[in-house]
């Protein structure tokens, strides 16, 4: 059978984007693995020949010899896949095909830059559009449901520079959440359902990879039961690793008690806002009435460092909600920090409610990607916004609170852990942030008058 040469591009902004020789910008513990990318190319026929490039790690070879073009991206990153798209079908000749979140919420936006969109996994579409390729017949769009994890194929991660990524292995035991969080598109993307890969094949996989695991989870204890024997079956392997959960973790001892067992030393976990209207409003149900600093400390007892996410800029907030929220994450001595402005993106609850009231006022696509605010917030005006998150972040990432930090983990947290994992990634943070402005704008936060919040 005829050969084909596949070329899955992974595009990203100038900021950050590789030009010629130059080395990648920014730290490799913020580059996580191209999972879904290498599961792309696993889950293609024998006769695809698959090259993934990654334009924080490589730039694209325009004059490549490959058959057939493959793009996925996320919405920020949407107006650099049309850019690259259009100069590979209009200047060289090339079929391209678009895949991934932006794709699947906006297939007919994407469908003016290509020849087909894979709406929805790829996995179940993959071979479908190889055949169609080959018998010059592509359709339009190529639909999915979300697949089974029974059977999934292991990727070949050799297919990808490890040395530009977290120096972690990385898989998946589970895709997708259950939650319903109304600004969330991952769980929008995976239709609100999580589902779970046989444990006998998660044990498998792990048995092959290094030491140092991450998993690259939504929500790896979203199934409770499932959850407790795969950490069950994890102990006797002796792996150190991270994921991200929702915070029930904290109120399953059981649960906690195993996951610490098995190995777990860091997760990351949405805290969003400590407002319960805010809670309330974007339906993450499972964090109201939870009292955050008990959480924090509980997963602290048991060797887990936390790194939290909070989003700023939803309905009940005001001026005064950056200090109120600083003050919490200085007082948990929380060992890294998302802090992203709201952002509504298409095919989620959010963005349709904001455009039905009319309070989108941005769709440059590259500016969604918590950077900017696009939105009319209700209480505060989007320079406050956009100033206070960035006051925020330049305050958590001082280099004397990175120190306090790190000297206090030392007394909860495994040494290595510390100096390999949560002090790299403060200063990965500190690195990326001052080159993205967040550093500069948030020094021009007008902070209140009768602060009490000291250094």
């Amino acid at each position: 059978m005829e050969r084909i040469k596949f070329v899955l591009v992974n595009p990203t902004s100038l900021l950050w984007r590789v030009r010629g020789r130059e080395r990648p910008r920014g730290s490799r513990f913020l580059r996580f693995s191209m999972l879904s990318s290498l599961y792309v190319a696993a889950s293609m026929p024998p006769y695809v020949e698959t090259q993934i490039i990654d334009e924080e790690v490589e730039p694209i070879d325009f004059d490549t010899d490959a058959d057939l073009i493959g793009i996925s991206f996320m919405t920020y990153n949407a107006p650099r896949a049309y850019e690259i798209a259009d100069r590979f079908r209009i200047e060289k000749g090339k079929p391209v095909i678009f895949g991934g979140y932006h794709p699947t919420f906006m297939p007919e936006e994407a469908m003016q830059h290509a020849d087909a969109v894979c709406v929805g996994e790829a996995e179940n579409n993959v071979s479908r559009m190889m055949e169609d390729f080959l018998a010059g017949q592509l359709k339009p769009f190529y639909r999915s449901e979300p697949i089974k994890l029974e059977g999934l194929p292991i990727p070949n991660r050799d297919l990808i520079r490890k040395k530009d990524y977290v120096p972690l292995d990385v898989l998946q035991a589970t895709r997708g959440c259950h939650y319903l969080c109304s600004f969330c598109s991952v769980a929008a993307f995976h239709q609100y359902r999580l589902r779970t890969r046989p444990v006998a094949e998660v044990i498998a996989e792990l048995k092959t990879l290094g030491p140092h695991i991450l998993f690259m989870d939504d929500n790896l204890v979203g199934d409770r039961e499932y959850a407790k024997q795969l950490f069950s079956e994890m102990i006797p392997l002796g792996k150190i690793w991270f994921s991200q959960c929702g915070i029930e973790i904290a109120y399953d001892d059981e649960l906690l008690h195993l996951a610490s067992r098995s190995g777990c030393r860091g997760l990351f976990i949405g805290f969003e806002s400590l407002s319960q209207r805010n809670l309330r409003s974007w339906k993450k149900h499972s964090n109201r009435g939870k009292d955050y600093l008990a959480v924090v400390r509980k997963l602290h007892a048991t060797g887990i460092g936390v790194f939290a996410g909070f989003v700023f800029g939803s309905d009940d907030d005001g001026p005064d909600v950056f200090e109120r929220t600083l003050k919490f994450i200085l007082e948990a001595n929380i060992e890294s920090l998302q802090a992203t402005r709201m952002t509504p993106f298409p095919g989620t609850p959010l963005f349709e409610e904001m455009e039905r009231q009319g309070r989108i006022l941005d769709k440059d696509w590259s500016h969604y990607d918590f950077n900017h605010v696009v939105f009319e917030p209700l209480h505060m005006r989007r320079e406050t916004l956009d100033l206070g998150v960035s006051w925020v972040l330049r305050q958590f990432y001082t280099r004397r609170r990175v120190v306090r930090r790190v000297w206090k983990g030392l007394h909860y947290l495994h040494p290595a852990v510390v100096l390999r994992a949560v002090l790299p990634l403060n200063l990965s943070f500190q690195g990326r942030l001052a080159a993205d402005g967040n550093f500069q704008r948030g020094d021009a936060f007008a902070r209140p008058t009768n602060s009490r919040l000291t250094d």
